[in-house]
C-alpha cells in the first residue's frame, strides 16, 4: 500500500538537490507533465534472443548443467560491476532493459548512457524505467532520448512539476503520494542475462568517486533466470505507477540531441577517471567463454513488490523474513541500513534459541553516507546483541577499499551499500531490500533469491571477509550494558565517525522520524 508517511527522506532531499546543481545535458526543462497522462497500451519484453554472444553464453549454461538450470557469479569488486554491465549491452542483438532508482549524470552515469544509446543505433530495442526523483531539469534529455531510434523511457511516480521551487512546492501539496519511490535495481539483455543487485547508476556505486565510494554487491545470472527477470520488468513497465516520457511537455529537439550527443562522447572520451575501464564498445566474446567456467549452477527467482493495482502492495519485506526464518544452522546478512523493531528482535532471538548463529553486518556512523539512519540504528545495538547476533560495523578505512575504488580513484572513505544474505551455506539472497522502515514500508524493492551451495560459498567467504577486523568492528557490550567497538588495530568505547560535525549531525537527526528512513 502507499504508506501514509509525511515527509520526504533527507537522503532523498540531500540528492535531489544535489543533482539540482548539475547538467547531464545543456538546455531548458520541459515546464510540466502533460495534464491528461496518455496510457500506452501494455507491450512487453522481446523473447529471448535466438543468436548473438549473451545467447550463446546461456546456451552453454544450459549443455554444462542441463535445462532449468541457471549461471551465477557475484560482483563484489566495483570495476567488474561496471565492465559486465558494459559486456552485456555492449553484446546484446534484440533487447537491453534497464531499471534503476538514481541515475547521476557522473562518469558512470555518462559512460552507460552512451553505451545504451549505441545499442540502439545498431538496431537493439531499448527499454528505460528511472525512478523521478533525480530527473530534475532533465525533460530534454528525456524526451530527446524518447525519440530516438529504437529507445523508449518511462518514469517511476513522476512529478507534474518538472523545476526544483515547483517540485518542492507539489511535494509538501502530494507527500503520500510522492513519498513513495522505486529502489528496484534491473539489467537484462536479450532475456537470457540479467544484473541484479544494490548498485544504482552513479560513480559512488563503481568507485569512481573522490568524496566516498561504496562496498556494494550485484548477481550477474544466465540462463532461465533471465526470463524471469523480464518479467519482473513487464510488471513494472505496464504499470499506472510508470509514465511514459511521450507526457513530458518538453518538445523534441533534433538540434539540441546531436549537440547532447557530441558533448556526451566527448565527456567520456576525456574522462582521466575511466583510464582503466573500456571506453569504447567492443567485442566481448572471449570474455563471455571465460564466463562460462566461473558461473555457478543453481535455481533462483526473483521477489519484489507489487505494483499492479492503484495501491503498492509492499511484500518484500514479509517474504524477507520468511527467507530468513529457513535458516536451521547460520544466518548471516549484511545490509547498509539496519533499523529493527521488536518484532524484528523477537524474531532474531527465537532464531538464537532454536541455535542458528546469527551474524549481521551494517554501516557505522564513520562508514555511513545517512547519519539519519545510524541515529534511529544506534539505540538498537544493545537489542541485537542480546537477541544472539554478532554484531558487526563497516570501517570507513576498511581493507576491501582496495576492490571497492577504482584506480586512479581515490575516495575519503568507504562506505557500505550492500544488502545481502546467505542461509546455511545454501541459500543466498541479493537485492535492494534495506532493513528499514522506508523499504519496508513505502519504497517498492526487489532482490534474487537462489539455491545454489556453490554461490552461497561464495557469498558466505565475502561477508566473513567484510567481518573481519581489517574491514570492520566487532561491537559488544560490556557488563553495564555499555557498547564498545573493536577491530584488527583498537578497542574503543567512543562510537566510531568522520568527526565532530557527524556526531553533531547523529545527533540532531534524533529527532525525525525514524519511519522515513
Amino acid at each position: 500500500m502507499i504508506a501514509d508517511r509525511w515527509s520526504m527522506p533527507v537522503r532523498g532531499i540531500r540528492l535531489a538537490f544535489s543533482l539540482a546543481v548539475l547538467s547531464f545535458v545543456a538546455g531548458c526543462a520541459g515546464p510540466a507533465l502533460q495534464d491528461e497522462i496518455r496510457r500506452s497500451e501494455p507491450t512487453f519484453a522481446k523473447p529471448p534472443a535466438e543468436s548473438g554472444p549473451v545467447a550463446e553464453l546461456a546456451s552453454r549454461v544450459e549443455r554444462m548443467h542441463g535445462t532449468g538450470t541457471s549461471g551465477f557469479k557475484l560482483l563484489d569488486h566495483s570495476d567488474e560491476a561496471l565492465i559486465w554491465r558494459l559486456a552485456l549491452i555492449d553484446s546484446a542483438t534484440t533487447s537491453v532493459d534497464v531499471m534503476t532508482y538514481l541515475w547521476y549524470p557522473d562518469v558512470s552515469g555518462r559512460l552507460l548512457l552512451e553505451r545504451v544509446i549505441l545499442a540502439a543505433r545498431r538496431g537493439v530495442h531499448v527499454r528505460l524505467v528511472v525512478d523521478d526523483l533525480l530527473t530534475i531539469d532533465h525533460d530534454q534529455l528525456l524526451v530527446d532520448l524518447q525519440n530516438q531510434p529504437n529507445i523508449e523511457v518511462r518514469l517511476f511516480n513522476p512529478w507534474k512539476e518538472r523545476g526544483v521551487a515547483a517540485r518542492a512546492g507539489e511535494m509538501i501539496a502530494e507527500m503520500e503520494r510522492l513519498n513513495t519511490r522505486m529502489h528496484a535495481k534491473l539489467l537484462v539483455a536479450d532475456g537470457r542475462a540479467a544484473v541484479i543487485g544494490g548498485r544504482n547508476i552513479g560513480d559512488h556505486y563503481f568507485g569512481l568517486s573522490e568524496a566516498y565510494n561504496f562496498h556494494d554487491l550485484d548477481v550477474l545470472a544466465v540462463g532461465p533466470i533471465a526470463d524471469n527477470a523480464n518479467s519482473m520488468f513487464d510488471h513494472y513497465w505496464n504499470s499506472d505507477w510508470i509514465v511514459s516520457a511521450d507526457n513530458l511537455t518538453a518538445v523534441a529537439d533534433p538540434a539540441k540531441a546531436r549537440e547532447t550527443w557530441e558533448n556526451l562522447q566527448s565527456a567520456v572520451r576525456s574522462a582521466p577517471e575511466l583510464q582503466n575501464l573500456p571506453r569504447e564498445p567492443r567485442d566481448w566474446s572471449d570474455d563471455l567463454n571465460r564466463l562460462t567456467g566461473e558461473l555457478r549452477p543453481g535455481t533462483g527467482y526473483l521477489v519484489y513488490d507489487d505494483v499492479s493495482a492503484e495501491e503498492i502492495a509492499q511484500s518484500m519485506i514479509g517474504t524477507m523474513f520468511g527467507f530468513f526464518n529457513r535458516a536451521q544452522e547460520e544466518l548471516l546478512i549484511t545490509n547498509a541500513y539496519v533499523i529493527p523493531g521488536e518484532p524484528a528482535i523477537e524474531f532474531l532471538s527465537a532464531l538464537d534459541r532454536r541455535g542458528v548463529d546469527i551474524r549481521i553486518l551494517t554501516n557505522s556512523l564513520a562508514s555511513h553516507d545517512v547519519p539519519a539512519v545510524n541515529s534511529h540504528y544506534e539505540g538498537w545495538r544493545d537489542d541485537l546483541i542480546n537477541a544472539g547476533v554478532e554484531l558487526y560495523e563497516l570501517r570507513s578505512d576498511a581493507a576491501i577499499r582496495s576492490i571497492v575504488e577504482v584506480p586512479p580513484v581515490r575516495g575519503a572513505f568507504t562506505g557500505l551499500h550492500t544488502k545481502a544474505a546467505v542461509i546455511d551455506g545454501r541459500y543466498s539472497f541479493v537485492g535492494s531490500m534495506n532493513l528499514d522502515p522506508r523499504s519496508a514500508n513505502i519504497n517498492t524493492e526487489m532482490g534474487i533469491i537462489v539455491d545454489s551451495p556453490e554461490l552461497a560459498a561464495d557469498l558466505r567467504r565475502i561477508m566473513l571477509r567484510d567481518m573481519g577486523g581489517e574491514n570492520a568492528w566487532q561491537v559488544f557490550l560490556d557488563d553495564d550494558g555499555e557498547p564498545y567497538w573493536r577491530n584488527s588495530d583498537e578497542t574503543t568505547r567512543d562510537q566510531p565517525s568522520r568527526g565532530f560535525m557527524q556526531n553533531v549531525m547523529n545527533v540532531i537527526f534524533k529527532i525525525l522520524p525514524k519511519e522515513q528512513y
